[in-house]
């Protein structure tokens, strides 16, 4: 038998060898870690099966998404209450609309707010803040506008987030004058599109082609003296921000008026990105080397052909470079279990019942 020397002897030759062989495997092994809160990893020496480790992760880039005209005709769909729905898919940090929420042109205060009642129960759906812009359906007259005012106080206003300002402009102040018959002619479309599609689209085809029409849309957007006095102490509130983004209903740069150029000309020498809507349809303007959108709809008509013509979010991450925007087809987007074959016509998804039924797929395991 061995003694208890040898026995001690071959105890710390075994301890050695744990030892050596952790040496061994420490020297193979390389312990990465990009960043001293980032992830860890365990690799091999050599080849990778990764391109590089320099992640996305900076804490100053945000997310937040941009949605257009939701009336002016609502498609009978309900586009914009599914936009909710993926939104909170996405989970951007904020949402901000360029107006049109209700049908308005009502001088009737009771109405009005019903409407309103209606809009904010869906936007009660979506889990972040949403940040309201005036459009000439949401402040139609002076009655209007005071029931905006009531309920949701400034028609123009700014905030700041992650050291970027955002700045909300009135392009309906003060409302302009409205078509005539306006009202029965958008509650005679909303009926006709369940109705009678086809007249429903011929009628809209016939209301955009009328000359009042045509002469309002290109009438210039005017800002008053209080407005523009308003965005001028607060560009100079926040002159070294990193970027600057202005909202407004009308796409004002289209026809600029005199106020307009003014506000431009306070923009000049700062980074900064304009978003609008009211058209109905996706354009992009690059005007003396800043970017000007117009956003199309989400959920409200179509009002011109052609490609433009797309129920859509905008996506925006704000980076250190500026501004990052990918347009997102709202039927681009579903949850995780598939396509709803009731909104795309696709694929049947056991255990889902479509948009307002069970989500939770207990059918499917008891399949």
């Amino acid at each position: 038998m061995p003694n208890q020397r040898s026995c001690r002897s071959l105890a710390i030759l075994i301890f050695l060898g744990f030892l050596l062989s952790g040496c061994n495997q420490a020297s193979s092994d390389k312990e990465l870690a990009p960043s001293d809160e980032g992830p860890t990893f365990q690799v091999g020496e050599g080849a990778k099966a990764y391109t590089h480790l320099n992640f996305k992760n900076n804490s100053d880039n945000f997310q937040f998404a941009v949605i257009g005209d939701r009336t002016g005709g609502a498609n009978v769909e309900g586009t914009f209450k599914l936009a909710m729905g993926q939104l909170n898919l996405l989970q951007p940090e904020f949402v901000i609309n360029v107006g049109d929420l209700i049908e308005g042109y009502s001088d009737d205060k009771a109405e009005l707010n019903a409407e309103w009642d209606e809009a904010d129960g869906v936007l009660k759906t979506l889990e972040m803040p949403f940040f309201r812009v005036p459009g000439n359906h949401d402040i139609a007259n002076e009655t209007a506008q005071q029931v905006w005012r009531d309920r949701h106080g400034a028609t123009y206003y700014h905030f700041i987030y992650k050291d970027t300002l955002f700045l909300v402009l009135d392009s309906e102040d003060p409302p302009r004058t409205a078509p005539e018959g306006i009202k029965e002619k958008i509650d005679l479309y909303n009926r006709l599109q369940t109705e009678d599609p086809a007249k429903a689209k011929a009628m809209l085809a016939e209301f955009m082609s009328d000359e009042a029409v045509v002469a309002a849309l290109g009438t210039p957007v005017e800002f008053d003296s209080e407005q523009v006095a308003f965005v001028k102490s607060t560009l100079a509130k926040y002159p070294d921000v990193r970027w600057t983004f202005l909202f407004l209903h009308e796409p004002a740069w289209e026809n600029p008026s005199d106020s307009f150029k003014a506000i431009q000309q306070l923009l000049k020498e700062r980074n900064h990105t304009f978003f609008g809507g009211h058209l109905h349809y996706y354009d992009y303007d690059n005007i003396n080397g800043r970017e000007h959108i117009t956003m199309g709809p989400a959920g409200a008509s179509f009002h011109q052909e052609g490609p433009g013509n797309v129920d859509h979010i905008m996506w925006v991450t704000m980076t250190e470079n500026g501004p990052q925007m990918a347009n997102i087809a709202l039927k681009g987007v579903f949850d995780r279990k598939g396509l709803d074959p009731e909104l795309f016509g696709a694929y049947d998804r056991k255990g889902y019942e479509g948009a307002e039924g069970n989500q939770d797929g207990d059918e499917a395991k008891e399949q």
